[in-house]
This record gives C-alpha cells, structure tokens and sequence, in this order.
C-alpha cells in the first residue's frame, strides 16, 4: 500500500490551549504549519472549568495576547461574565478573570485557527514519531498518522494534553480516556519510551454538572460580575455585554460525613490511583482528608454559557462513585433537588518531565522536538497558552535557522513558568501564582504590552493594528507624564503631587483638567509608573544584577566531571539540566553557592586558556 506524505515546516499535535497558540504563533511567523487532531469539534475546547484567568493566570492571558496570541480576544469575545480579583491590593496583585461562554470560546478559537493563513488544520490520529539517528544526534523528520499517511516536518511540538494513556476514573469504573466521551492517545507514549524519554503519571479532576432548572438559586448568594468589566485583550476597547451571575454554596459537616464513610470507595484512597494530583486544585475528598478542623468548603455555581442550562460546581472536583455523587449534592443548601448531567471524574496520564526540555521548550535528546501544555506537567488553560506559543514561536524560528527566544523572570510570568519547568521540574501539576515571581511588582496584568508587544514586534508575531495601537497608547502615555511635570499644584510638580499614598488620578484631573482626555488605559499605567516609582526601580536594580549572573554562559559541552572538588549532587543535577548560564544554575534545587563559585572559577579559567591559544 503507498503511503501518501505531506510536507510542512512544522507540525503541531493537538488542539487545546497550547495546541492552537503554538500553531498559530508558527504560522504568523511563516512556517507552513499543520495542526493535527483527533476530532476537528473540540479544537480549544475547555474541558474542565469554563473560565480564563484568575490569580496570576489572568497575567498569562494579558502575555499572550501582548504577542499577538488569541486567548485574550476569544474570552473578551465570548465572556458571560468579567472580575477583577484582588482589587483591595495592590496593582501587581490584581488579576482579571472571565467565565465563558463554553461553546462559544471553543468556536471562536476554532475559527481562528481556520482563518489563519499558512495554517492548515487536520482531522487525524496520530500513531507514532518519525525520527533519525545520525551518530549521537536524533532528529524529528514529522509523524505517522492512522491511514497509512505521513507529515514530515523539520519541527514538531507536542500538545497532547491529558490524552497520553489517559484513564478516567468515577469509583471503581476505569474507563480509558482523557475527557468524557473521547478515547486516549497511545502511540505517542509509545514512541517517547522508545526515543528514551523518562515518562511519569499525574492526576487530574473535575466536578460534576448540573441543570440549572433544578437549582433553588432563592437558597444560594449571589455573585454578580464587575459594574466596569476590564477586558483581556489589548485590542478590545471595551465588554459591551449582559453579564450572567454566578452563585455560592457551602458544603457541611454532613457531606464531610458521608465522604468519609465512603473514602474506601474514592480510587485516591482505595489504591486505584497512585499518581499525584494538583496540590492547589484538590478534589473534595482530599479537602475532608487535608482539612478536618474546617466545618464547610465553598462551591462556586458557574453556567457554562448564554444557551445551555449546564452549570459547572467549582470547588467539588471528585472522583466518587455516581451514588455518593447524587446523595452529595441532596445536602447542599439550594442543591437538595438539583440533578447531575455529567458526573464528576479522575483522569490519569502520561506526562514528561520537564527538565528534559531547554528553556525553549526543545528535547534536549531529539533535535527539532518540542513539548508544551499538561505535557510538561503543567496545569490550566492558560499555563498551557503560554507554553505553547513559545513552543510553537521557536519551532518556526528553528525552521528559519534563527536564535530561540523566551522571556526572562523579570520579563512575563510566561517566563518564570518556563524556567520553573526546566530549571527545577514539578513533582505535581505546575499551577502558577503571583508568588513565583519574584518581580512581580513589574509583571502587572496592566502593563503586559509593555513588558512584550516591542519584542513581538520584532520577532513578527503582531500585525500592523496591534503595533499602531501600543503605538498610540505609548504616545498618550507619554503625552500625560509631560503634562504632570509641566504643571504645577499647590505649588508642586504634578508629577510628584501624585505620588502622594491618597492622591488619586481623579484629584489630579480636577487640579489638571487636561489630564481628563487621557484614556483610561494610559491613565492607569502613568499613575502606576509615578506612585510606585521607588520599589520599581530597586527591582530593577536587581534585575541588573541577575542579568550580570546571566551573562556568564556556560556552554552546552561544559564538562562538569573536570572539576574535581565540585560536589557529586551538584554535578549530577549540573549534568542533567545543562542550565544555559549561571541564573539558571543557581536555582537548581541542591545547587549551592561554593558550587556556583568553582563551576565559574572553572568557566574563567578556561576563557583563559582559550585566549592563550588564540
């Protein structure tokens, strides 16, 4: 039988979050792109909750589409309803976040995706990795799918989700899958045992769904969205739609009794499941177990969309069987009558550790391989957005012989996630939160055009719209500071008026009435810029003196086994993660300071020498 081959410059497996970001990110760069899934009607589909954003994810969201990425304009476009979290704190702490309409945000993306030009998406199984072994080099040359097809490509990046050998569990009933209602994945596990890849299992959960007719919402408090909803993406000026509320419930003691009596039934605690799950993400019966002292757990009641009376139970993820589900939910204040449409599950699979990955989501064993999203062990939609658009960024650039790019730590969270990942691994699904970053104060929701847009520009992930409107903003920006310095009230420098903890912008419009033209956007950022001016600039002070640490690269080759008086751990972890410069190698677990000090007196040493021979 003739096998029929199609040629790409990269491919992209599967069609979730960072699927879809890192084939479109490859095709707006210019490579000839395919992105392959096993069913064309859950391209961006949200399996677990119907929401973007929150604490720290809501950052991501502003990242990505700050280069040029799609999830920002598909939640704007599709929300029922718009948060800003942590609005008593300070602005580094604030966090948007959105529910979705879930069919919506699903077609939306998939239209994208189809509209995208050098993009071509694909119904197909994959069933195995084409490879080649030159000497000690292995390199990807594309995939073979069923139906006696092949993709060749110079690049591919996996994206496989929790489909990789996935089981769903709901008590002792196993079914294989890694969503309700869809098969798994096991050829791609298959082919990475093969190629060498150390492979490990996680878990993850989710919540049963209720009808909405079935719910007494007189019984349950209500959580309205925001007056002034705050969109995700730069380009949306602003959410012109009726929101949707959602609602709060609480668990009680005589849940966390019936849980308890049936613990021997939940395959966490029968022996069935032996993976880990998400520590900040646990499922209800983990709540009971982990925190006894605490007589009630709140549940947020979330619809699912504009034309679906499914509603989603976040905070009831669960794994029980169907009968304990049903008798739950008849003790819940407002839920004693309220009837399950799908029933909460356990979904175990396949992940690769991550420290196998350079920071720019490449194997470091298979030339041209790249991993992005629960692949890599993370956790979340937009975790997985961000990955896979460096993924899919790097693989086009590699196609086009030019240097990988990633953000720093003190450039986007995107990029604290990544050198979490590689650098230091994750013993359980990665979940991202304000208190990774350790510069946070300049990694605000707000300024994340900023941080990025001027990059993305250059590196040709933005069109032409996107550059005159940071254009635009930066010139209103700048317009605003010269008018504050300009001016004076109560005989001060407006500018330095404003730094005052309980000066407003709206006090400084009534003192400077032109002041007012400024739009909100570009307000925002000048009076964040002036009142936190002091504690940006020592951040950054520190950012320079980690960029100083950056600096001193160590290569690829560096063989750590000469230097004779460093530590056997260090040299172990030293060799597995081959950190690109000594900031990476210091925030390897177990890595000391001494050890830091002979692995540069060794790099010094050999510059040396290398002069001398020159």
């Amino acid at each position: 039988m003739t096998t029929i081959r199609y040629q790409y410059d990269v491919i992209v497996i599967g069609a979730g979050h960072a699927g879809t970001e890192a084939a479109a990110a490859a095709a707006r760069l210019g490579a000839k792109t395919a992105l392959l899934t096993t069913n064309l009607d859950t391209v961006g589909q949200m399996s677990c909750n119907p929401a973007i954003g929150g604490v720290a994810k809501g950052q991501i969201v502003r990242e990505v589409d700050a280069l040029g990425g799609l999830m920002g304009r598909a939640i704007d476009a599709t929300g029922i309803q718009f948060r800003l979290l942590n609005r008593r704190k300070g602005p580094a702490m604030h966090s948007p976040r959105a529910q979705a309409d879930k069919k919506g945000y699903q077609q939306f993306i998939k239209q994208q995706i189809e509209l995208q030009t050098n993009l071509d998406l694909r119904q197909e199984t994959v069933e195995d990795l084409i490879t080649e072994t030159d000497g000690t080099q292995t390199r990807v040359l594309g995939v073979r799918v069923r139906g006696n097809a092949e993709y060749q490509a110079r690049a591919v990046v996996l994206t496989t989700g929790t489909f990789l050998q996935a089981i769903m569990h709901t008590g002792d009933a196993r079914t294989a899958g890694g969503r309700a209602g869809e098969g798994t994945t096991a050829g791609i596990s298959g082919a990475l045992d093969r190629l060498g890849f150390e492979v490990e299992r996680f878990k993850t959960g989710t919540p049963p769904r209720l009808n909405a007719r079935t719910i007494d919402f007189a019984r349950v408090e209500e959580q309205p969205g925001d007056d002034q909803p705050q969109p995700f993406s730069f380009l949306t000026d602003e959410i012109k739609c009726d929101q949707l509320s959602c609602h709060i419930t609480y668990t009680n003691d005589a849940v966390h009794d019936l849980i308890r009596a049936n613990l021997d039934r939940a395959p966490m605690y029968s022996g069935q499941i032996n993976s880990r799950g998400p520590r900040y993400c646990p499922s209800i019966e983990d709540k009971v177990v982990r925190f006894r002292e605490k007589q009630s757990h709140q549940l947020f009641l979330e619809p699912e969309g504009r034309n679906t009376e499914e509603v989603y139970v976040n905070g009831i993820s669960t794994s029980l069987p169907r009968d304990v589900q049903d008798q739950m939910f008849k003790m819940i204040a407002g839920l004693e009558n309220a009837v399950i449409m799908r029933y909460g599950y356990a979904v175990e699979y396949d992940f690769c550790p991550p420290t196998q990955l350079w920071p720019h989501l490449e194997s470091k064993s298979v030339d041209g391989l790249y991993f992005a999203g629960q692949i890599n062990g993370t956790t979340g939609y937009e975790e997985a957005a961000g990955q896979g658009l460096i993924a899919g960024l790097n693989a086009a650039r590699k196609i086009s012989s030019k240097e990988p790019w990633v953000p720093s730590r003190d450039q986007a969270y995107i990029g604290v996630l990544v050198d979490d990942l590689v650098t230091a691994g994750t013993d359980e699904p990665y979940r991202m939160f304000t208190s990774r970053a350790e510069y946070r104060l300049l990694l605000r929701q707000d300024n994340a055009d900023r941080r990025l847009t001027p990059t993305a520009d250059e590196l040709g992930l933005i069109d032409p719209l996107r550059r005159e409107r940071y254009r635009e903003k930066m010139t209103q920006i700048e317009s605003a500071r010269q008018l504050l310095a300009s001016s004076r009230v109560e005989g001060t420098p407006g500018d330095v008026y404003l730094r005052r903890p309980e000066v407003g912008w709206d006090e400084i419009c009534d003192h400077v009435p032109e002041l007012k033209q400024t739009p909100p956007p570009a307000a925002e950022q000048c009076l964040y810029d002036i009142k936190y001016e002091g504690y940006i600039s020592r951040q950054k002070m520190e950012v320079d003196r980690q960029h100083r640490l950056a600096e001193k690269r160590i290569p690829q080759s560096f063989d750590y086994g000469a230097i004779g008086p460093l530590r056997v751990e260090a040299r172990e972890k030293l060799t597995k993660i081959r950190p690109l410069n000594l900031d990476q190698a210091k925030r390897i677990s177990g890595i000391t300071p001494a050890d830091l000090a002979l692995v540069l007196a060794h790099l010094e040493n050999r510059s040396k020498k290398e002069q001398e021979l020159r």
